[in-house]
């Protein structure tokens, strides 16, 4: 007759705090699958545009919605986040960055970038559609 294993499971999620690094590769990976679905949704826009205009109106629609403006904005985001720790990740494959507080350097600035160039996009879309 065997004993119960009475020794606790390792490692396990309530044990470790989330760390700056931990949370950005998370992230890294949920915002392409993020991305992904985006790319299906601009397939369809695209696919609508070139064969079916009531299809695509209604998609259009449904990015004038309140959920559309911030999927739009979320979309964004995940692009310009993707796209500066896909650059930070360049930097580690020629062997730079590796330094501890290189990594929460380029971490903050990763996330700085994501923030501004979103913000930048967003509002050059913003100017650009109050101007019609």
């Amino acid at each position: 007759m065997s004993q119960p294993n009475t020794r606790p499971l390792s490692p396990h999620l309530q044990v470790y705090r989330p760390q700056l690094t931990s949370v950005l590769s998370i992230s890294h990976r949920a915002s392409g699958v993020f991305l992904s679905a985006g790319a299906l949704v601009l397939s369809l826009l695209i696919y609508a545009l070139a064969f079916d205009a009531p299809l695509y109106e209604t998609v259009r629609g449904l990015f004038n919605t309140t959920i559309g403006q911030g999927a739009l904005c979320l979309w964004t985001f995940a692009f310009f986040y993707h796209f500066s720790n896909g650059i930070r990740h360049l930097f580690w494959d020629m062997g730079k960055g590796f330094s501890l507080p290189n990594v929460y350097i380029s971490g903050y600035a990763v996330l700085a970038s994501a923030l501004v160039l979103t913000t930048i996009t967003l509002g050059y879309g913003h100017y650009v559609n109050i101007g019609q």
